[in-house]
């Protein structure tokens, strides 16, 4: 189950719907447990901010953060717990417009992106990079959006 929560007052609106069908795109790709559970929830950059500089130590707004559960179960369902993703409605907006597509391709991007994260990807090397960008790119191209440009 997908659970999103999307703070007071942000803007852009982004179809959830869609958001959705990523992150399930993303579990289905990655083999995931078809009762895993995550939480995304959609927000602005002063939360981003302080969230960055919190558990990244970088003083600055970012598009999307992923905080993965280790090992948890919820206790009413018994399902995997993944963990949290959060996004920034108008980093996605800001980023969407310098590459020429719409904010909800670039959420789209950013909870396949996260999904990736909460299930042990990473990109700080060049070899784990490669990884995830080639399933990235497998994950978009299944959603449709495989003419998708991807800030690097």
């Amino acid at each position: 189950m997908i659970n999103i929560e999307v703070r007071d007052g942000i803007t852009p609106s982004l179809p959830t719907d869609r958001l959705e069908q990523a992150a399930q795109a993303a579990l289905k790709h990655q083999g995931a447990a078809d009762n895993a559970e995550l939480t995304l929830v959609i927000t602005n950059d002063e939360e981003m901010h302080s969230l960055n500089l919190a558990w990244m130590e970088i003083d600055a707004p970012t598009d999307v953060l992923s905080f993965p559960a280790e090992d948890e179960i919820d206790p009413e369902s018994g399902a995997p717990y993944l963990g949290d993703i959060l996004l920034s409605a108008p980093r996605a907006a800001l980023q969407a417009a310098a590459l020429g597509h719409s904010p909800e391709a670039e959420a789209q991007l950013l909870v396949v992106h996260g999904v990736l994260h909460l299930l042990g990807h990473d990109h700080a090397e060049a070899e784990e990079k490669a990884r995830m960008w080639q399933a990235q790119t497998e994950i978009l191209r299944a959603l449709g959006l495989e003419n998708l440009k991807i800030q690097e």
